[in-house]
């Protein structure tokens, strides 16, 4: 993929505050977790906006006429796929070339998910920002789009501190709302739970339900988590019944500030509230 050489325009000393924002130049991403990355990786050279809301799924996102209008004037659209974002993707597909990175589209370490239980469909699995290593190649990539030199937005020192935190645990089950947790599975080679919901958000049927009750009660399954944007009904059902605690479990950083280490301060609050499960 081509992307277009950008250059943020220069600016003065005596410039004001206003005047310096409105210079930068806008990149959109469609979800919170990117717009994390993207804003890591330019820093202070771009202004950042994302278009997925607090209470939304990734793969629920809705354009609306603003959004639209946001999109053709950015500079750079970042999105996940065409499968993740299939309404989306149609209009961001269309954009001109070279405005636009799919992240599914880099070279990137996959893993796959089963998106659909009664198909046995799998896919790539599209939670690849769990992966810090995936995160830090999407962070090139904008770099790289704008022309400036290529850095890491969470260094090594930072993951292998991640992997010593997480060591304790690794071995230990726990039942997560929805299968998103492939790549931080792989990363950091913490053990594979299972899940309520399939990849794409999508309930799982009575069988699959018979199945996580008995994984839960022959595992020693410690904690069901919560994703805050799909609330905890079901999750709450399930705890109940297994006499388990639920645990907030937060892949979109819905409570992050976008900021030059945001990414990685994301990725040890993600950590921090994985291992919350087992204390």
């Amino acid at each position: 993929m081509v992307l277009a050489i950008l250059h943020p325009p220069g600016i003065s000393a005596g410039t004001s505050s206003d005047t310096m924002e409105s210079a930068r130049p806008l990149v959109v991403t469609t979800t919170k977790p990117l717009a994390i990355i993207a804003k890591a990786a330019l820093g202070k050279h771009a202004k950042i906006e994302f278009l997925q809301s607090a209470k939304q799924s990734a793969h629920d996102i809705v354009l609306s006429v603003g959004a639209l209008e946001k999109m053709h004037r950015a500079e750079l659209v970042i999105f996940i796929g065409d499968q993740m974002e299939p309404g989306i993707a149609k209009v961001i597909n269309g954009l001109p070339e070279g405005k636009a990175i799919k992240v599914l589209g880099l070279d990137l370490d996959f893993v796959e998910s089963k998106i659909n239980q009664r198909e046995n469909h799998h896919s790539l699995d599209p939670h690849v920002w769990l992966n810090p290593h995936n995160a830090n190649i999407i962070a090139r990539a904008i770099q790289g789009a704008f022309g400036f030199s290529q850095q890491d937005i969470i260094t090594e020192m930072q993951i292998l501190a991640i992997e010593e935190n997480l060591a304790s645990v690794v071995e230990l089950s726990y039942i997560s709302h929805h299968d998103m947790l492939g790549h931080f599975i792989k990363a950091f080679k913490v053990s594979k739970g299972r899940s309520l919901r399939e990849a794409n958000g999508a309930r799982k049927g009575a069988k699959s339900q018979y199945v996580l009750r008995n994984f839960a009660k022959e595992n020693d399954v410690k904690c069901v988590f919560v994703e805050p944007q799909y609330g905890d009904k079901d999750a709450f059902v399930i705890a109940s019944s297994l006499e388990l605690p639920l645990r907030t479990l937060d892949a979109q950083g819905v409570k992050q500030q976008l900021s030059e280490t945001g990414y990685a301060e994301f990725m040890q609050t993600f950590t921090a509230q994985f291992k919350a499960c087992f204390s």
